[in-house]
């Protein structure tokens, strides 16, 4: 008994549907619900700020930035210098000039003080990888290489030297 074409018809169109429905169709449905639930999660917490154990993370994430940054300003001439001399030493670097108190570098919140070292290149650079990664002293805010060449009647005398500004909070 032969099958008739309308039949065979209906049959094959059911079963593309299914086939279409499972390979692209769930998955866009599926998709789609799961972002409908992510938006409804996402309102019902809009008000995370509020909430006493987010903002105690938040702060103590703060103050151990503020940590990295804060010295003591008395006592940066003491301490703080001999820190950085000993660095200097151990890396064979000059320490050429000590900060002053310049009331330009100086605002309300922060201290810049300038740090210049003499040296070779790869003592210079070894000593600022280590001035970066020593707390309590402040915040490498920027670093600058220089050659200095002084002349004498003799001979042209060339000197690497490092800048480095130091920033620190008040």
């Amino acid at each position: 008994m032969p099958i008739k074409r309308e039949y065979l018809l209906v049959a094959v169109s059911v079963l593309l549907l299914i086939i279409s429905y499972r390979l692209a169709l769930k998955k866009t449905i599926d998709a789609w619900q799961e972002h409908s639930r992510l938006k409804k999660e996402l309102s019902q917490s809009a008000g995370i700020d509020v909430q006493p154990a987010y903002l105690d993370r938040k702060n103590h994430n703060i103050d151990q930035i503020i940590n990295v940054y804060k010295t003591d300003t008395i006592a940066f001439r003491n301490s703080t210098i001999s820190a950085i001399a000993s660095i200097a030493e151990k890396e064979n670097v000059k320490l050429s000039e000590v900060p002053t108190q310049d009331p330009i570098y100086h605002t309300d919140k922060f201290i810049i003080q300038k740090l210049a070292f003499e040296g070779d290149y790869f003592a210079l650079t070894r000593t600022l990888n280590q001035l970066q990664a020593t707390k309590g002293i402040g915040m490498c805010r920027s670093a600058t290489f220089k050659v200095i060449i002084t002349r004498t009647s003799i001979e042209a005398i060339k000197k690497l030297v490092l800048e480095v500004y130091l920033e620190t909070v008040k």
